[in-house]
């Protein structure tokens, strides 16, 4: 479109797909703002792009409408719209009006009629009109002046495209939308008439009315259900039909900026939290909403030439933005397919070297560009941004290059910034950070099994992609970058712990670790035969054969047949057969506790005795598990392919996977383990004077416990006695009620409620602590470690009564969980550190909750055993000696 076109705004389709795509944000209040903030930066970005002069929002009112009228059952079906959005619909309409933008709501139609009337009413005017929706009805309004855009997706449909799209023609598209219905609407179409079967009919007939008046022509079932449906047809084509002449007070050619109203910005940025653009409109009030951006200035590198033009831009910034496109997520497999940077925003560039599709032009090659780069790659001193940056690091150490100079990484900004506020993924933060819908890697290289890997993906779409990730992160730096530094505790933790834990993490993946394939193999085999038996004894007690995966049968066996009592309901009202609900009916019936072991073996065989072997790298030999930084909101580290985290400790056969990780010949391997962490820190953090006396002693902490609430000598303390504080120290730090307590060790709730009681009796800084991370959490929003991580909490003054507890447990515990990640990364960076001196040979191959593992040589085994805990009980200094007991053995579990 060479002038800028008339913009209509499908509100309503907006503040839908905003709803359901962004994480689910609140304000310090608990008031939802995610689907208003969503579709804000989706107005934002569709008039930075075009720039319109004339444009209308339209939301569907309240009430009925006059199709309502015409069919009682018109929309009967759609559920109730959630409270959550609900509550955005208002300050989504006054946020939109104090932008200055014009907006519609017409009483007794749908946003769609007055869409239809404004594109109609241009189309006579000659105005080029663009509707940004995701409705298919709309396809019917397409005509020379009407195109359609999906700015979630950046596609485009003019009249070729309904075509392609339907394989109708937009005259057509109603007669379409009657024959197949609507099930979202609840508007009856044809039984069984699916798209393909309404083409061939419109095909072959012309219109609706060609195929109503040849119904009896079609033969077969569907002829049957079309004859079926004739009476009710014109009554659908009415109400799919998009009403033109909707009397509206205002033109096209009417509909135009206002100048927006800064003070009522103000109040609803202030009020929304929205703090970013609450700054904007302070800082500088001239600045219309229709901002120019830069245009996209993308190159694609194919000669010696341009490449070093290009390098020598990359060594004369301050800054460069840099990514890898590759042939796999999966670092330890990836090729390079390509590299590209930017180092001022809106501009980037591609350089292809392995793109083998049909007829692609000639690349530079990987070694060439990758000889050329490595000088630069390698510099300390040539600053580098990236947005997941490990990864890149990960592919380039497999061509010998050791990428250095990591200053900043937007993934880690953001996680620093607000570790529960969003994704942390570069879509998600350009579209809340930016107000740009990037183009995703789907796009160009499509869904599912017809899904291409990018090498295959043609030099066109692939640099535009390639270059919008290295410029879009670049721009995500420069947003975030102020924000972050202008907060000292999560720019400390970004810069003393996050980012140099970067290359350490980097490092222990490429590391791995030696994996028993034998073991796990003779291992599956005897849980093959475990869970076979159990399956028959389960068999014998129902009575009946049924299939123990399926939920439903569980139900009729455990509830109808046997007449088990109903403990809990699923949430549409079935009796629940979940994990709780089963241990619970365990203490009393059998079956339950066989079903318990059969899942138990079940997800052990399938989730690592069967999976892991499939997973040893056939280049290393080892297993390859990817670190991820910003899942856990308290900056504990996960685990992912495989998930090292979750593998199960407590029983036998768990203990016998990690017997499959084991050490090299002439190597053993050593475990470092913090004992009981974050007890110490609950220590340090509330300073009971009890507690602190107790670890200073060299006290067992829990028969500490055990000794205060049931007022007897340390000696006297028995195992049940300690069975029952170790639940109360650990319930408490996570916020258990008397209630879960009373489960946990099966005693009354009451007697449960003394035992606390007793406990704050005792541990009286406990109970002031814990009042005052309560408090602090409701009054800041946040709570932070000692290390300054903070930790928000969206939902600590939600008027949802449960969340709200929800979130006073998490800001009791999020201190001494993040304050736990804090120093393990820590002591990981300190060892990390020593093990480069190359005093020893030794490697870190694995961390595992408070546990660090390491591969060492024969050799150096009494070496590291001495010095390992030392380091690790150096990572922090609190009011209680931090400490780390060791282990070493051929296997993981022996040295555990």
């Amino acid at each position: 479109m060479s002038q800028a076109p008339f913009i209509l705004i499908d509100g309503s389709s907006y503040l839908y797909r905003a709803f359901h795509a962004m994480p689910p944000l609140t304000n310090s209040k608990g008031q939802p703002t995610g689907a208003i903030y969503g579709v804000v930066n989706m107005l934002k970005s569709i008039i930075k792009e075009y720039q319109p002069e004339h444009m209308a929002v339209v939301f569907d009112a309240k009430g009925k409408t006059f199709r309502d009228d015409m069919f009682k059952e018109y929309k009967a079906t759609r559920p109730a719209m959630p409270d959550d959005l609900r509550l955005q619909i208002q300050p989504l309409h006054d946020v939109v009006r104090a932008m200055g933008l014009p907006m519609l709501v017409i009483d007794g139609v749908e946003a769609d009629d007055v869409i239809g009337t404004l594109a109609e009413q241009a189309t006579h005017l000659k105005m080029e009109t663009l509707i940004s929706t995701g409705d298919k009805d709309m396809a019917q309004l397409v005509n020379e002046h009407i195109t359609l855009v999906n700015t979630m997706t950046h596609k485009y449909m003019d009249f070729s495209g309904v075509v392609e799209k339907f394989g109708v023609p937009p005259e057509r598209i109603i007669d379409y939308l009657a024959l197949i219905g609507d099930k979202v609407d609840n508007v009856p179409g044809v039984d069984k008439c699916g798209p393909k079967t309404a083409v061939k009919w419109l095909t072959q007939y012309d219109s609706l009315a060609g195929v109503m008046e040849n119904a009896d022509q079609i033969k077969g079932k569907v002829g049957e259900y079309l004859r079926a449906a004739l009476d009710f047809l014109p009554l659908s084509k009415e109400l799919v039909t998009i009403k033109l002449d909707v009397p509206l007070d205002r033109t096209p050619e009417q509909l135009t900026f206002l100048q927006p109203d800064k003070e009522k910005l103000v109040e609803l940025y202030t009020e929304l939290e929205f703090n970013s653009w609450l700054s904007d409109v302070l800082q500088d009030d001239a600045t219309p909403v229709s901002e120019v951006v830069v245009e996209t200035d993308y190159h694609c590198v194919l000669t010696v030439q341009a490449l070093d033009e290009w390098l020598v831009k990359l060594n004369n910034a301050a800054l460069v933005a840099f990514d890898t496109e590759t042939t796999s997520l999966n670092y330890i497999d990836a090729q390079i397919v390509g590299v590209s940077f930017s180092v001022e925003a809106g501009s980037a560039a591609y350089v292809p070297v392995a793109h083998d599709y049909d007829d692609a032009p000639t690349q530079l090659s990987r070694d060439y560009v990758l000889e050329k780069l490595k000088p630069w790659l390698e510099n300390p001193t040539k600053k580098k941004v990236g947005q997941h940056l490990k990864y890149d690091m990960n592919v380039l150490a497999k061509y010998n290059i050791y990428l250095q100079g990591v200053a900043f990484d937007t993934m880690l900004e953001s996680y620093c910034l607000n570790s529960v506020a969003s994704r942390h993924n570069m879509d998600a933060l350009a579209l809340k950070y930016l107000g740009r819908s990037t183009v995703h890697f789907e796009d160009v290289a499509g869904k599912g099994a017809k899904q291409i890997t990018f090498n295959k993906v043609e030099l066109d779409p692939a640099t535009h992609y390639a270059a919008e990730d290295a410029d879009v992160t670049l721009q995500l730096h420069q947003t975030l970058w102020p924000q972050l530094e202008a907060d000292k505790g999560p720019c400390e933790v970004f810069l003393d712990i996050e980012m140099p834990l970067v290359p350490v993490l980097s490092t222990i993946e490429l590391n791995g670790v030696l994996v028993d394939k034998a073991h796990l193999v003779e291992l599956s085999a005897t849980l093959d035969k475990r869970i076979k038996a159990l399956e028959v004894k389960a068999f014998d007690l129902a009575g009946e054969t049924f299939n123990l995966d399926s939920p439903k049968q569980l139900q009729v066996v455990l509830y109808e047949n046997l007449g088990l009592p109903i403990i809990k309901k699923t949430p549409k009202g079935q009796p629940s057969t979940a994990e709780p609900v089963l241990q619970e009916l365990a203490l009393s019936y059998p079956l339950p506790e066989v079903l318990i072991e059969y899942r138990t073996l079940s997800k052990l065989k399938s989730t690592y005795s069967d999976k892991l072997p499939l997973m040893i790298n056939e280049r290393t030999g080892r297993i390859h598990t990817s670190y991820n930084q910003t899942v856990a909101s308290t900056g504990r580290l996960s685990s992912s392919d495989p998930n090292l985290q979750n593998i199960p400790v407590r029983t036998k056969e768990g203990r016998e996977i990690r017997v499959a990780f084991i050490a090299p010949e002439n190597h053993k391997l050593i475990s470092a383990d913090y004992s009981q962490i974050e007890l110490r820190i609950m220590a340090h953090l509330s300073g009971d004077k009890t507690l602190l006396a107790a670890f200073a002693q060299g006290l067992d902490v829990h028969s500490a416990t055990a000794a205060e609430v049931f007022g007897v000598s340390l000696d006297e303390v028995s195992t049940d006695q300690r069975r029952k504080a170790k639940a109360i120290n650990f319930g408490l730090i996570y916020g258990m009620s008397a209630f879960g307590l009373a489960k946990q060790i099966n005693v009354g709730r009451h007697e449960a409620q003394e035992y606390i009681d007793i406990y704050f009796q005792r541990y009286p800084g406990v109970k002031l602590y814990m009042d005052a991370m309560r408090a602090k959490g409701r009054e800041q929003g946040y709570v932070e470690t000692l290390f300054g991580r903070r930790l928000y909490l969206p939902e600590i003054n939600s008027k949802n009564k449960m969340r709200q507890m929800g979130a006073e447990r998490v800001a009791i515990n999020a201190p001494m969980q993040g304050t736990a990640a804090d120093i393990i990364k820590l002591a990981m960076l300190k060892v990390d550190a020593w093990l480069a001196t190359g005093v020893v040979q030794a490697k870190m191959i694995m961390q595992v909750h408070d546990e660090l593992v390491l591969e060492v040589h024969n050799d150096d085994v009494a070496q590291v055993t001495e010095k390992l805990p030392e380091l690790m009980q150096a990572a922090a200094n609190l009011a209680v000696p931090l400490l780390a007991s060791v282990g070493v053995g051929d296997n993981w579990e022996q040295a555990h």
